[in-house]
C-alpha cells in the first residue's frame, strides 16, 4: 500500500487498527528526517501516518530510524488518535496561518476603501531611469556623497546594522549648509543632539552675533516638512537686535534621524524639545529665553509650554500660523485615521493635502522651498496625519492652560492651519500678557510672504520688550 502524509493536515482512516512505531538504534549514521514533509511507506494494507510540523531535524549519531509498522489483530478497540473532527478546525482557527490570513484580508479591505494612498512609485526601465535621474541632477545639482564611516552605528552588536543613507545625506548636506555660510556679522555652527530614548540623533545648530552683545536667547522649531536652516536669514536678523538663536530639526526632518518627514508621535517630538530647551538654559544662565515656532512647531511649543517645569524656563513664545485647527479634507479621515495609522503608518495620501494649498505668494520662495532637498514634498504619511490631529485635539481641549507671555500671528487667508483656531487660543488662554496679529490676505509662510521685513520687525520688537 501508498501511504502519504501531509503537514497541517489531519486524516482518519479506520480500516486498520492502530499501528506502532519502533526506533531501532542499532545503526552509526544519523538520518535526516524533515518534519512536514510528504513521506512515502510500503505496507500490505492502507495506513496513514502523520507527522507535526517543525524544523529538519536528525536522528545521531549513533541513531538511525528504522521504522517497523506492524498491526495487531488482538489489540483493544482502535482508539481515535488522529481526528477530523472539532478540535482540528479550532486549532486551525488560531493558527499563525490563519491570523496572517485575517490580517491581509484587513489590509486588503482598508486599500480599497482608501485608493488615495499609494506607496513608494517603482522605477521606470532603466532607459527611462538614466534620463530622470539626468533630470534629477540638473534640477537638484551636484549629489553630496557621503561615505559610510561617517555615520553612527546606534548598536552594540557585532554586526552594525544597515547604513540609512538617506538620513546621512541628509545630514551631510544639512552640515555643508552650516559650514558653507560665511557671514561676518554671524557665527553659524551645528552639533548633534541625542534623544532621552537614546536611539535618536537630532541635528540642531546655532548662529551667535558677531559684534553684538547677547542680551537674550531664542528657540526656533520649524513647521511640517521643513527644516531649522529655513530661518537661516530670520535668525541672522535676530543676532542684530543681540539674541542668539538655537535651531532643531525634530525627528524625521532636516538633518535629523527618521524616515524623512515621518513622525511616529508628536509627543517625542515634544519630549525633544523640553530636553533642548533645558539643555539650552542651563547654557545661558542669567539670559532671557523665548520659543518660535512656526505651524506644527508652534503646536510642539504650545503643547510643551503646558509642563510647568518648562514654564517656569520660558519668558515668552512667538507662533506663526500654530497648527492649533486643522481640518481634513474630508470628516471620513477622522473616523479611520487610528486605524489606517495602526495598519498602515507609512503610506501616503495625497487626498489629505487640500488641492491648491499655495504657502506663500513671493514665486521665488516657493521656488527656494520645493526644490530644497532637505524639504518633504510627497504626500502626508498617514501617521503623521494622524499625530497632527491627535495633538490639535489636545490643544483644542487645554488653551486654557496657556499662562506663558506670547504673539501670535496668522494669516487670513491661510489654508493650511485655521487663524479662527489662533484667534481661540487668544480668547482662551489664560496668559496676561498675549498679543495676536491677523494678516489680512497673507497665507500660511508669513515669513516668506512678500511683507516678510515687516514681520520679522514686528516679532523682534515684541521680543526687544521682553528682555
Amino acid at each position: 500500500m501508498t501511504c502519504l502524509g501531509t503537514a497541517g493536515t489531519t486524516l482518519l482512516d479506520t480500516r486498520i487498527p492502530p499501528f506502532h512505531v519502533k526506533i531501532s538504534r542499532n545503526h552509526t549514521k544519523p538520518v535526516p528526517v524533515l518534519i512536514g514533509a510528504e513521506f512515502e511507506f510500503k505496507s500490505s494494507s492502507p495506513a496513514l501516518l502523520l507527522l507535526p510540523t517543525g524544523r529538519r531535524r536528525s536522528l545521531g549519531p549513533p541513531a538511525e530510524m528504522a521504522m517497523d509498522l506492524s498491526t495487531s489483530s488482538s489489540s483493544a478497540p482502535s482508539s481515535l488518535i488522529l481526528t477530523s473532527g472539532a478540535s482540528g478546525r479550532i486549532s486551525a482557527l488560531f493558527s499563525l496561518r490563519a491570523l496572517r490570513s485575517l490580517m491581509m484580508l484587513i489590509n486588503a479591505f482598508f486599500l480599497l476603501l482608501l485608493l488615495p494612498f499609494r506607496g513608494r512609485k517603482r522605477p521606470a526601465p532603466s532607459s527611462s531611469a538614466d534620463k530622470l535621474s539626468d533630470v534629477d541632477d540638473k534640477q537638484r545639482g551636484p549629489v553630496v556623497r557621503v561615505p559610510p564611516t561617517i555615520v553612527h552605528w546606534k548598536s552594540s552588536s557585532s554586526a552594525p546594522p544597515p547604513v540609512d543613507y538617506d538620513v546621512a545625506a541628509r545630514r551631510a548636506l544639512a552640515k555643508i549648509r552650516v559650514i558653507q555660510d560665511d557671514d561676518e556679522n554671524s557665527v553659524r555652527q551645528f552639533s548633534l543632539f541625542a534623544t532621552a530614548r537614546g536611539n535618536e540623533t537630532l541635528f540642531t545648530q546655532t548662529w551667535t552675533p558677531v559684534s553684538v552683545n547677547i542680551r537674550g536667547i531664542v528657540i526656533l522649531m520649524h513647521g511640517l516638512n521643513e527644516h531649522s536652516g529655513r530661518y537661516s536669514g530670520f535668525a541672522k536678523q535676530l543676532n542684530a537686535n543681540g539674541f542668539k538663536v538655537y535651531g532643531m530639526d525634530w525627528i524625521g526632518h532636516g538633518g535629523s534621524d527618521g524616515l524623512h518627514a515621518y513622525v511616529p508621535s508628536l509627543d517625542f517630538a515634544v519630549a525633544d524639545m523640553k530636553s533642548y530647551i533645558e539643555k539650552v538654559v542651563a547654557e545661558n544662565p542669567g539670559l532671557p529665553c523665548f520659543c518660535f515656532g512656526h505651524s506644527t512647531g508652534a503646536a510642539i511649543i504650545l503643547k510643551a509650554m503646558l509642563d510647568p517645569k518648562v514654564e517656569a524656563c520660558i519668558d515668552g513664545v512667538v507662533l506663526t500660523s500654530p497648527a492649533v485647527g486643522v481640518q481634513p479634507s474630508h470628516p471620513i479621515f477622522v473616523v479611520l485615521a487610528p486605524v489606517i495609522a495602526f495598519l498602515m503608518p507609512r503610506y501616503q495620501i495625497s487626498v489629505a493635502n487640500k488641492p491648491g494649498m499655495p504657502v506663500s505668494r513671493d514665486p521665488a520662495a516657493l521656488v527656494a522651498k520645493y526644490s530644497d532637498p532637505l524639504v518633504y514634498t510627497g504626500s502626508i504619511r498617514v501617521r503623521t496625519g494622524y499625530e497632527i490631529l491627535r495633538i490639535t485635539s489636545y490643544l483644542q481641549q487645554n488653551l486654557s492652560k496657556m499662562r506663558v507671555p506670547f504673539l501670535v500671528l496668522h494669516g487670513t487667508a491661510d489654508t493650511v492651519t485655521d487663524p479662527k483656531a489662533s484667534q481661540k487660543l487668544y480668547d482662551e488662554a489664560s496668559s496676561t500678557d498675549k498679543t495676536i496679529t491677523l494678516y489680512d490676505g497673507l497665507l500660511h509662510d508669513l515669513l516668506f510672504e512678500p511683507e516678510r521685513e515687516a514681520i520679522s520687525k514686528h516679532i523682534i520688537d515684541w521680543l526687544i520688550r521682553r528682555i
